[in-house]
């Protein structure tokens, strides 16, 4: 039978619709029945492509952090990211699906809560980032992917390099490749992206005399793909990596001229790797430059395909290794079995096991918080922020400050990752404290602190704000899969 398989994109931007569109036409090849989500910028694209998308709740960190503040992440991000989980659940129940593929945290979350087997997407690993906060939040979302999927796909163009994770599958860049024959629109293509202009660049190129496609100009209307049309150019710019994956899969040189902090990441990223088909362009004149002596060309394959197959074969493999019993304990009788609370004669193993973890659980919790520690140590140095992280505290002047809503929400969300990793909350909390640790015990070294703390400076403050805010965070972590609903945890059988 044939398997329906959901493929739920990000919001942020139209390249991770399009990435996840070639997924789902790959899926579809394969004899899948596939269903979009997502909404957000991407919608038009899905629309285009003939699908009928469900639309969760739009969220937005990249507007709200790096055009706003963190009190707009806090007072906007958060709720729409718990609304979003919320419909993503809501919609999984209703449609249910034998897998998901995404590249949508939330939706990963919605997965982990509706039993539903998870295969992830992504590319933007913590070792991209120089922000201490976007490291922590790309750190959270790769640890709980990779704890939740059963497989994780990591499309590149790089080779090998210390910024890649352990338990990722490498596949080729992926592309939404629908016609395949070149469209001959012009020497050079501009593809801004939702954060960046490229007007003026077009301009100056046009007057240097290429025949220029700027896929940002308001005369423009988008296309269900743009891979033929970078297929048929002598050269593409462009800010994001989904175009960089267009670019490398059509074979077209390639002019990265990138715009928000994460597209500033993977450019650097493939500057250092010195990929063969890409030139890094900071400044718009040295965008004219590039275009003049082009890269040469890239070769790859389309990942697309490679990542489709992989799901069909392993939910196949899952329905031949699945029996009528093994699905019947699966599925419990009643919503109130599956989801009721821990009855009070739990077994003393199943106490210890959510108090405690298992050597491998604590070792890996012990070097995230070393590393966590060595990084906040390392910016709260380099920024000369000790007292200003001081001052924020409630417990210093009763007063809550940006840099404590910061904190405490990393804090949290830590706590959240060893919940869902099934690390026991001692070891979860020893992986919340690291960052605090990091502030404590610079603040208590610094020569200039009057009156200088106590020996015990750091432990007190891990105690308060890493016990405090890290428990929290594991407590909501374990609840997660205890939220009500229909329990559908089973080994992904194709209908």
């Amino acid at each position: 039978m044939q398997p329906t398989i959901a493929v739920a994109h990000y919001p942020e931007g139209a390249g991770h619709a399009t990435r996840m569109l070639a997924v789902g036409t790959e899926l579809e090849k394969l004899g899948a029945n596939v269903l979009m989500a997502g909404g957000g910028n991407g919608s038009e694209f899905v629309k285009l492509n003939g699908y009928d998308e469900f639309e969760p709740t739009t969220v937005n960190y990249i507007d709200t952090y790096q055009g706003g503040s963190m009190s707009h992440v806090l007072t906007e991000s958060v709720p729409g990211s718990v609304r979003r989980v919320a419909d993503y659940v809501d919609w999984l129940h209703r449609m249910d699906p034998d897998a998901l593929v995404t590249d949508d945290m939330f939706a990963a979350m919605a997965a982990q809560k509706a039993g539903v087997p998870l295969y992830v997407v992504k590319h933007d690993m913590p070792g991209l980032y120089q922000d201490p906060l976007e490291r922590a939040g790309a750190f959270f979302h790769t640890r709980f992917q990779l704890a939740t999927a059963r497989e994780f796909f990591y499309p590149v163009v790089c080779p090998s390099s210390e910024i890649d994770p352990t338990g990722v599958t490498r596949v080729p860049p992926i592309a939404l490749d629908g016609e395949r024959d070149p469209i001959d629109a012009g020497d050079v293509v501009c593809v801004p992206s939702q954060y960046s202009d490229f007007d003026r660049i077009a301009v100056q190129l046009r007057r240097q005399g290429y025949d220029v496609l700027n896929v940002g100009a308001d005369d423009w209307d988008a296309v269900p793909s743009l891979l033929p049309y970078i297929r048929g150019a002598d050269a593409v710019v462009c800010s994001g990596y989904s175009t960089i994956m267009d670019a490398a899969v059509a074979g077209t040189p390639c002019v990265i001229h990138p715009e928000t902090t994460e597209q500033q990441a993977v450019a650097e990223w493939i500057d250092r790797s010195d990929v063969t088909g890409f030139t890094v362009a900071n400044d718009a004149i040295d965008v004219l430059t590039a275009v003049q002596s082009p890269p040469e060309p890239p070769t790859y394959a389309n990942g697309g395909s490679e990542i489709a197959t992989a799901v069909i074969e392993d939910l196949q493999e899952s329905d031949t290794r699945s029996t009528p019993s093994d699905r019947a304990v699966s599925e419990p009788d009643s919503e109130q079995q599956s989801w009721s609370t821990p009855q009070t004669n739990a077994s003393v193993e199943s106490v210890h096991s959510q108090l405690l973890a298992r050597g491998k659980q604590v070792i890996g919790a012990t070097i995230g918080a070393v590393g966590l520690a060595g990084l906040v140590a390392q910016r709260v140095t380099a920024h000369n922020s000790y007292t200003a992280i001081e001052r924020s505290l409630p417990t210093y002047a009763g007063t809550v400050g940006e840099p404590f809503l910061i904190g405490s929400v990393l804090v949290f969300l830590l706590g959240m990752i060893g919940a869902r990793s099934n690390a026991g909350i001692s070891s979860s909390v020893v992986l919340a404290s690291g960052p605090v640790v990091g502030w404590a015990i610079t603040h208590w070294t610094v020569p200039t602190t009057a009156p200088q703390y106590a020996v015990t400076f750091p432990l007190e403050m891990a105690l308060l704000y890493g016990g405090t805010f890290g428990t929290l965070g594991y407590l909501v972590g374990r609840s997660l899969g205890r939220l009500p609903g229909k329990n559908r945890t089973r080994s992904g059988s194709v209908r």
